[in-house]
């Protein structure tokens, strides 16, 4: 049997079962949302322990009162005195909710969890997160704490590179992120706004390069040509990516322009290939 079988269960082996599911964009099945489900109930909610021995289920003398009173104010937006009072009544309300969630509603909300990082639960659950959404196919991953539309591992590394490496570049880490942000918006994406701060990200990290606040990128590329060996297919490929939002029928002068409605393939595109660019400028300049 080939390697690539290997991993098959016997119904995908058979036919009955198709070995490989279509991506899931706009949809969750049965799989992903238990499995979802799952790695919160075992990754985060298993850390619940009752401060009271002889009240072990009662939530508001527990590690779990903080968490519950966050989730009903700012993820439920419900009033906090409606908070079941029991921890096993809250996980119950908790897995009702969730399991009428539609697809978005169920990404935000694992969202959130994460952001909360409650009991420093963040990296772990990002982490299990990622193998349920690669192996039931997902068409998310999480990336800086976000989840965004993207289905290759090295695209998110480039992205959580940039913002890591622009630690010394304020400017840049934030365009990242808020281009991140507009582009993983499930309800309201903003594409067009999405690549113009890629792009400024891009234009923030020139100006300390070149060390002038009015800098071009096109100084910025002469700069790692002339002396971090900037190949010349690389500064035309940019400058020429770079020109097509600048021009009189590109990104900054056509706000208001739907002829050409701009997609999330562009806007991703784009925040990929800045974040890209900005991690090999700032490893240029290290070297």
């Amino acid at each position: 049997m080939s390697d690539d079988m290997n991993h098959l269960s016997f119904s995908q082996r058979m036919g009955q079962v198709p070995a490989v599911k279509v991506a899931q964009v706009d949809s969750i099945d049965k799989a992903l949302k238990n499995s979802l489900w799952n790695v919160l109930t075992l990754k985060c909610f298993s850390g619940y322990y009752a401060k009271e021995r002889v009240y072990p289920d009662r939530l508001r003398t527990s590690n779990f009162k903080d968490f519950a009173e966050k989730l009903y104010s700012d993820f439920y937006k419900a009033p906090v005195d409606t908070i079941p009072s029991a921890w096993s009544s809250l996980k119950t309300t908790m897995k009702e909710s969730y399991f009428k969630m539609s697809w978005h509603q169920t990404y935000s909300f694992i969202e959130f969890i994460v952001k909360m990082n409650y009991n420093g639960t963040k990296q772990t659950l990002i982490d299990e997160f990622n193998i349920v959404l690669t192996r039931e196919n997902s068409a998310y991953r999480f990336a800086a704490e976000k989840l965004i539309q993207i289905t290759s591992k090295n695209e998110i590394e480039e992205i959580e590179r940039a913002i890591a490496n622009s630690d010394q570049y304020a400017g840049v880490r934030t365009h990242i992120q808020t281009s991140l942000g507009f582009l993983t918006d499930k309800l309201n994406p903003d594409y067009r706004n999405s690549i113009k701060e890629s792009i400024s990200a891009v234009e923030s990290l020139a100006k300390k390069l070149v060390g002038d606040d009015k800098a071009t990128l096109g100084q910025a590329l002469k700069v790692l040509e002339k002396h971090h060996n900037l190949h010349p297919s690389l500064k035309t490929a940019f400058s020429a990516l770079y020109g097509y939002t600048n021009d009189a029928s590109g990104i900054r002068h056509s706000l208001m322009d739907n002829e050409s409605a701009l997609t999330q393939a562009d806007a991703r595109f784009m925040l990929i290939c800045c974040s890209a660019f900005i991690n090999f400028a700032i490893d240029s300049t290290k070297s």
